[in-house]
């Protein structure tokens, strides 16, 4: 499907998937991305050249004596693992828009069935392979709500997915990619036409105002 997407990772975030040292959570929404935008895909293969090139020009580091013999030794006495299963992917079916393809980013993950948050307002948590506590999950708001004022303790990343909405500061459709933290307060409002199901990775807290939207934003646990 054509789209245009507006707003893309910031270079660090890229920069961090590109050499791995990105935390589960917020590698998978920003792989999610970089899966549906040319742009950031090939941004990415620019840093990783990038990053390889530097570590061929680093000089050669002399090993200690017997360095081999230890690794040899350590490797014959290391238990045999037993083979994984394959992840199971999973996804919340019902509810889930006819034609929209699961992220291939999200390969592995289990999806939650949608909880109700609200008046149109759906969530499903995912649980991310290696990572149990990451939280991660799948937000869906029909068209014409809006979710709390709120702001953020920590970085919170967010994918759209279907749909688009507003909140304020810039509209976001599908494939554009936002980024907030403790500096920005909003209220993201879903445009009319569709839901908006967005993936979101959240670190620390979203800090909602009102003393009801504190309380089902704790209970749900976000």
């Amino acid at each position: 499907m054509s789209m245009t997407i507006r707003h893309h990772p910031g270079d660090d975030l890229l920069l961090a998937l590109a050499a791995g040292s990105l935390a589960a959570g917020a590698r998978l929404v920003v792989a999610t991305h970089v899966e549906g935008c040319a742009q950031c895909r090939a941004r990415v293969r620019l840093l990783e050249a990038a990053g390889g090139a530097l570590l061929e020009a680093l000089p050669d580091a002399d090993l200690p004596p017997q360095a081999l013999a230890r690794t040899r030794a350590a490797i014959d006495a290391a238990p045999v693992a037993a083979v994984p299963r394959p992840p199971v992917q999973s996804h919340p079916r019902s509810r889930w828009p006819t034609g929209l393809a699961w992220p291939q980013a999200l390969a592995g993950c289990r999806a939650a069935p949608w909880r109700w948050l609200g008046p149109g307002m759906r969530r499903s948590r995912l649980t991310v392979p290696g990572d149990p506590a990451a939280n991660v999950f799948l937000l869906r708001i029909a068209a014409g709500k809006r979710l709390p004022l709120h702001t953020h303790s920590h970085l919170e990343l967010t994918q759209v997915l279907h749909g688009s909405f507003d909140d304020g500061r810039a509209l976001f459709g599908v494939g554009d990619f936002d980024a907030v933290d403790s500096r920005v307060r909003h209220q993201p409002v879903v445009q009319a036409g569709s839901d908006c199901i967005c993936l979101a990775s959240v670190q620390g807290r979203v800090l909602f105002d009102g003393r009801l939207a504190r309380t089902l934003g704790a209970m749900a646990g976000m």
